[in-house]
């Protein structure tokens, strides 16, 4: 139904809001209404707000001690969801903050109001009050002393409409940050220096060739210390040199016999 035909629906004839407790054909229903009015707040809000999920929402209905409360709206051509109400007479689920001896040391049994939903078209036509008058109804007949809810410290507009019916702060308990200055895990780049020698890089680097080994000793020979005779430069031949040419060639100088 779109907002011009509920604005003319509510100005044209009498509306009721009927309340009855959810039935299992009902879940894909109210879950699509859920995710209509939750849209804009969770988009805003650091603690993702209830239901967080559709399996979990499904989980619900299976628990015992949680009242699901379906609001409508019912006329000649259909009936419209309005509300939801969802509570529980002790905390329940394994993602709850909540401390049970907060509420013993101050002698409290609370009606834990874990959802309440109004149809974004039908805020300020009293189907909030109401609801929580029926809330307030059912705490009471059941011996609870209070209603206990969670409601987002920027949501202003339920802010004031809980505080107009007489709700306070219970707890002082916010959501706090401060940033800090956070540096890259990474280095930023480096230059790299220049090499010393410009021609190291291009020129490739001659093998280093191994020293030779002196040649092994034979068996019963003992290997010299001595160092090599240093071999003499080229020059004139001196006297004695010349006297030994000479007798090499008297006899005859050639080949040995």
């Amino acid at each position: 139904m779109s907002k011009a035909e509920s604005s003319t629906r509510g100005a044209g004839e009498e509306c009721l809001i009927y309340v009855r407790r959810i039935h299992r054909r009902d879940l894909n229903r109210v879950w699509e209404f859920l995710k209509k009015v939750f849209r804009d707040v969770n988009r805003e809000t650091v603690e993702y707000q209830r239901p967080r999920s559709k399996k979990r929402f499904l989980e619900v209905y299976e628990e015992e001690g949680v009242e699901q409360l379906l609001f409508e709206v019912r006329a000649a051509h259909g009936q419209e969801i309005v509300g939801y109400a969802e509570c529980a007479f002790e905390i329940t689920g394994t993602d709850n903050w909540m401390n049970e001896r907060y509420f013993t040391k101050h002698d409290m049994r609370p009606l834990f109001v874990e959802e309440l939903a109004v149809h974004p078209e039908y805020q300020g036509r009293g189907v909030g009050a109401f609801m929580l008058e029926q809330l307030e109804h059912l705490a009471r007949i059941h011996g609870c002393t209070h209603l206990v809810l969670e409601v987002a410290e920027n949501n202003d507009g339920a802010l004031k409409f809980y505080r107009k019916r007489s709700f306070y702060r219970l707890d002082a308990a916010i959501f706090m940050a401060k940033k800090v200055a956070v540096d890259a895990e990474l280095l930023p780049p480096r230059a790299l220096k220049k090499p010393r020698n410009p021609e190291a890089l291009s020129a490739p680097a001659k093998p280093k060739r191994a020293p030779r080994r002196p040649p092994k000793a034979r068996a019963g020979e003992k290997r010299s210390s001595a160092p090599p005779p240093a071999s003499r430069p080229p020059g004139p031949a001196t006297d004695e040199e010349s006297d030994l040419l000479e007798d090499v060639e008297t006899d005859g100088g050639g080949d040995p016999p």
